[in-house]
């Protein structure tokens, strides 16, 4: 199975696709649910159409996965990226020490429920 197929990775996209369009066409805002649902579905999305083109360019193909290191490497480079640098850059950024939370949770469900290697079909 492709990270692209993987079930948990397909619902992370369909759920961050409903809520954009019940946000952006509808003008539907729940607040907790605007405030952390794409922050909480950000790191399995990024990681995993990330982990999906590593695997159509690495030598390990369908075997390659990110390791705990480059896992927290993402994490913390896209907390400091969002909650810290572009906060201080524009006003439509506003830092959230919960978003950097979200993310903790988004690459822990990554990693256990996304981030495996796959048997190729012989």
């Amino acid at each position: 199975m492709s990270v692209i197929s993987n079930p948990f990775f397909l619902f992370c996209c369909l759920l961050f696709w409903v809520n954009q369009a019940i946000e952006r066409l509808w003008g539907i805002f729940i607040p907790w649910i605007h405030a952390y649902l794409d922050d909480l579905l950000a790191m399995p999305v990024i990681f995993g159409i990330t982990l999906q083109i590593f695997r159509w360019i690495h030598p390990l193909r369908n075997q390659f996965v990110f390791t705990k290191v480059q896992l927290l490497v993402g994490w913390f480079y896209f907390s400091l990226i969002f909650e810290v640098f572009l906060p201080r850059r524009s006003d439509i950024y506003t830092a959230d020490p919960w978003d950097v939370l979200c993310y903790a949770i988004g690459t822990l469900l990554f990693y256990k429920l996304i981030n495996f290697p796959i048997s190729d079909p012989k």
